[in-house]
């Protein structure tokens, strides 16, 4: 046997090409078998050792293939130290090969790297408050990072050459580097301010009305932020912008348990008038109003009583207004109504007169902050109000409409026919 395999290696050794041929297929079947043995073997007891765990059963991490990227090493590494033992090779072609070799097994590591900290922040997005401080714009920055190193050991392995000579010569290029990350440093900056200040968060409701943005935040990302609008739509934001642009965040109001009703009712100022006394008995089968007409009759009094011979005269009393007397039921309507928040400011105002009538204001908040319940009580609230002013002899004031036009033309030619 031994004199066999003597006779097979004198006949290569007179056959170079040969014997270049046959000790290079064994070196790729030596790959292949390595490659075979890591896949087959090894990677697939290890995924089956590893189902049996928490982290094995979850098929989104699986995904990320890094066992899979990292066996890709081995047989690049024997190819690459097995190539110098091929004979009659061209020493140009083996250190290419080598090279490109030990490139591959940067380049695999760097991604498996890569997928290590996808897996990272995958699992941290499953906390409870992850959405407070989101780690993903330091996963990239961190893989940026990665890919620059390992593009620089790339870059030195296939060149031959230390890595030290390259990183020597950036100090150079960092200007050129500053100008072609300057986007990245800007969003690392804002990426950092946004977290430490805890500007926005995933869930947020965001709006920026100088880019048509209002919705939720769904993703911070090192470079964007994506907000999903009301139409469903998503808009893409330089994460930059939330530090340079202003912005609405309303998180504070969500978290409040309450939101702002800000709304007024447009009152004819002509239909404002003191109230008679059959006006007066009217309103007090209002419930709500009963304190109040008695408390405000007995100020009104008191008051009049101290101007003796002067209070003869109506003008110099006071009494009691049909506006006054509404801003006060609608305040206890508000105080007696089960969907307004009663710890937060409320109150029922007048702003300045204006030509669309007198402005009277509702400022008060919802026990909720859902949308569509929001909106509901606030409609709600507002049908009442306007189908009870006919009762204070209030009026609503509206510019007058054809309608309106039409009814006053017919007037005109009803009260000339009586004339004649």
């Amino acid at each position: 046997m031994q004199e066999q395999l003597e006779s097979w290696q004198e006949w290569l050794s007179q056959h170079a090409d040969i014997d270049t041929m046959v000790k290079l297929a064994l070196l790729l079947v030596a790959a292949w078998i390595a490659n075979f043995v890591v896949k087959k073997i090894l990677m697939r007891g290890a995924m089956t050792a590893l189902s049996y765990t928490p982290a094995g059963k979850d098929r989104q991490l699986f995904e990320r293939n890094i066992i899979a990227r990292l066996a890709n090493v081995v047989p690049a590494l024997v190819i690459s130290y097995g190539i110098s033992s091929v004979p009659n090779l061209p020493e140009e072609l083996t250190i290419v090969v080598s090279n490109v070799c030990n490139a591959f097994v940067v380049l695999t590591i760097a991604r498996a790297i890569s997928g290590v900290l996808t897996v990272v922040n995958t699992v941290y997005e499953r906390q409870p408050d992850a959405h407070e401080k989101p780690i993903k714009g330091y996963i990239q920055v961190v893989k940026i990072a990665i890919y620059a190193v390992a593009a620089i050991l790339i870059v030195a392995a296939l060149i031959d050459r230390s890595p030290v000579i390259l990183l020597s010569g950036l100090g150079a290029m960092a200007a050129v580097l500053m100008l072609v990350f300057q986007d990245t440093l800007l969003s690392l900056v804002a990426s950092v301010q946004i977290t430490s200040n805890d500007i926005i968060r995933v869930g947020d409701w965001v709006e920026m009305p100088n880019l048509n943005v209002d919705g939720d935040v769904k993703d911070i990302a090192l470079h964007t932020v994506k907000v999903q609008n009301w139409d469903k739509t998503i808009s893409t934001i330089p994460t930059k912008r939330f530090i340079s642009d202003p912005f609405k965040n309303w998180r504070g109001m969500q978290e409040s348990g309450g939101r702002r009703i800000k709304r007024s009712l447009m009152l004819d100022q002509n239909s404002v008038h003191f109230l008679s006394k059959d006006e007066e008995e009217k309103l007090h089968r209002f419930r709500l109003l009963k304190d109040y007409l008695k408390n405000k009759q007995q100020e009104i009094d008191d008051w009049n009583q101290q101007l003796k011979e002067e209070g003869k005269e109506p003008v110099n009393t006071r009494r009691i207004s049909n506006i006054g007397t509404f801003r006060a039921y609608v305040l206890q309507y508000l105080k007696n109504h089960q969907h307004i928040h009663q710890e937060m400011t409320m109150m029922v105002r007048q702003l300045n007169p204006t030509a669309d009538g007198l402005p009277l204001e509702v400022y008060c908040f919802t026990a909720t902050t859902e949308w569509v319940a929001y909106e509901g009580i606030q409609s709600d609230i507002f049908d009442h109000l306007i189908s009870i002013l006919p009762e204070f002899g209030l009026r609503v004031f509206q510019h007058p409409s054809g309608v309106d036009m039409r009814e006053m033309v017919t007037e005109i030619k009803q009260n000339r026919h009586n004339d004649t």
